[in-house]
């Protein structure tokens, strides 16, 4: 399977600078470094432009996918470098409110608050972004009815689902109007239904926020996602268009199967 190498890369081309891309509606990591303790480095001067309506991270266990959406919603904080998003950087206390504000994260595991209904949860997220609780809660009831949880807004939130608690998590960062919302691996674990309305729910997502995935899964990359970044070990090795990156497969027909033999040779060409 033929691969173009102007497409698929050990290095990532330079990248704008967060100043270069205050206009765009961009997530931009700009000469990113980032250790755990003093010896497991993670991130090196790395730079990363995100700017897709829909765009999916994708890499093996360790490649470094869950940090680095942990960087972006702030919930780490870098040794050196920055994060953007349009022009909000989380610097500061003020700065980091209105970053929090527009950037949503929901993590893979979602825990339920005890004694909290489904609604009582996603108003409680929309408090937590400084949002009055009259207001969070009037923003819950469209929120819970846009992922389709209405009927168990009153169901307590250990009560729901696997796939309920993802859409749970995803009520809650609309209740505050987000304008980017990250989510890491979040079909894993769910059966094929809930995948299904999950996919459904990103596709109408995408028509008001940005939404960006990180998963080391490839069915659904031709349905969902119009970007493709693919990080193994802390470095890009590709980032283009679903089209593109299924091209890198030309010997395969199947979308599905293309996604997953480009995938895996990307991942291990210098395993």
């Amino acid at each position: 399977m033929a691969f173009s190498h102007q497409l698929a890369y050990d290095k990532p081309p330079l990248a704008l600078s967060a100043a270069d891309c205050v206009s765009d509606m961009a997530l931009v990591f700009s000469d990113l470094t980032f250790r755990y303790g003093r010896k497991t480095e993670v991130f090196d001067g790395f730079d990363l432009h995100i700017a897709g309506r829909s765009s999916v991270l994708l890499g093996p266990n360790g490649a470094g996918k869950s940090t680095l959406m942990a960087l972006a919603a702030t919930q780490l904080r870098p040794d050196d470098g920055s994060v953007a998003w349009r022009d909000l950087r989380p610097a500061g206390r003020r700065g980091r409110a209105r970053y929090r504000g527009a950037v949503a994260w929901i993590p893979q595991q979602i825990t339920p608050v005890p004694g909290l209904t489904v609604r009582e949860q996603v108003a409680y997220a929309g408090w937590l972004k400084g949002l009055s609780r009259a207001v969070a809660w009037e923003a819950s009831g469209r929120a819970i009815a846009q992922v389709g949880l209405s009927e168990l807004a009153g169901r307590k939130s250990h009560q729901v689902s696997g796939g309920q608690l993802r859409r749970m998590g995803i009520a809650g960062a609309l209740t505050h109007r987000s304008e980017v919302i990250l989510m890491d691996e979040p079909t894993a674990g769910l059966d094929p239904q809930q995948r299904a309305v999950f996919r459904s729910l990103v596709e109408e997502l995408t028509d008001s926020v940005q939404v960006v995935v990180s998963t080391h899964q490839t069915e659904d990359l031709a349905d969902l996602y119009e970007e493709v970044v693919v990080l193994d070990r802390g470095h890009i090795r590709f980032q283009g268009s679903t089209l593109q990156f299924h091209a890198l497969a030309r010997d395969v027909t199947s979308p599905r199967e293309q996604a997953e033999a480009a995938y895996t040779q990307l991942v291990s060409r210098e395993a």
